[in-house]
């Protein structure tokens, strides 16, 4: 991936130039897309996601917010710190590397941020994955069984054996597709040395969530027999084995 870094009074942008070398500020605002008539919907959470018919394919279009009780003062304004460590440049980066670990995650194709003094805000479009639902949809329609449980613990382990470690691992960042697993969300995310330590809290946030979005309503031993442990031993099976 060749990439490029244009800048001017709108603002910054980090881009693939192999494949989107056209690229200007509008491709950031939904509305844009909107009013071509190439905006396919939109989703909620704390990173605002817009789906759009871009004309190099099927992206999605995230702008960063704040969660906690500082979105209340702050809204989508971050401290600026410099460039390399905006949070779309960082995670844009970490894509790119994770992609060429061949590691599934969504393809980058541009982040931007704009500063005004102290404080940016950013935003980072990926190609859209085809076909996806989450692991939460998969929990609610009742698929998620023990198979797809172990290859959802194969999946996270194929990114801890990387030192890759996800800041908000959750069953909303997983997602199934008939082709295979893929994650998501990789704001805040980093590249550590694998730890036990860590790499045991990803797992935990993960339970909580699944146990959150009503995992465990038959009752927790029978999580543990047909979730859990089978995402577990999925997971430690990816670990121990060689490259």
């Amino acid at each position: 991936m060749e990439t490029h870094i244009h800048a001017n009074a709108n603002g910054t942008i980090l881009f693939d130039a192999d494949t989107v070398p056209q690229i200007d500020h509008a491709w950031f605002d939904p509305e844009y897309w909107e009013r071509k008539g190439m905006l396919r919907g939109r989703g909620g959470g704390r990173a605002s996601a817009s789906f759009i018919d871009s004309p190099v394919g099927a992206c999605v279009l995230r702008h960063y917010h704040r969660g906690g009780m500082v979105a209340n003062i702050l809204g989508d304004r971050y401290l600026w710190t410099g460039r390399d460590n905006t949070r779309c440049f960082a995670e844009f980066r970490l894509l790119v590397q994770m992609l060429e670990w061949g590691l599934p995650v969504p393809e980058p194709l541009a982040a931007r941020y704009c500063r005004r003094g102290i404080h940016y805000t950013a935003d980072l479009i990926t190609r859209r994955i085809a076909q996806a639902r989450t692991l939460a949809e998969c929990l609610q329609s009742e698929c998620l069984d023990a198979m797809l449980a172990e290859q959802c613990g194969a999946l996270v382990a194929r990114f801890h054996r990387r030192g890759v470690w996800h800041a908000d691992l959750n069953a909303h960042n997983l997602l199934v597709t008939p082709g295979g697993l893929y994650m998501i969300d990789f704001d805040r995310g980093e590249l550590r040395h694998p730890a036990r330590a860590w790499c045991e809290g990803n797992l935990a946030r993960l339970r909580r969530s699944l146990l959150k979005l009503g995992a465990g309503q038959r009752g927790e031993d029978v999580f543990e027999r047909h979730i859990w442990m089978p995402l577990m031993q999925g997971y430690a099976q990816t670990m121990e084995r060689a490259e």
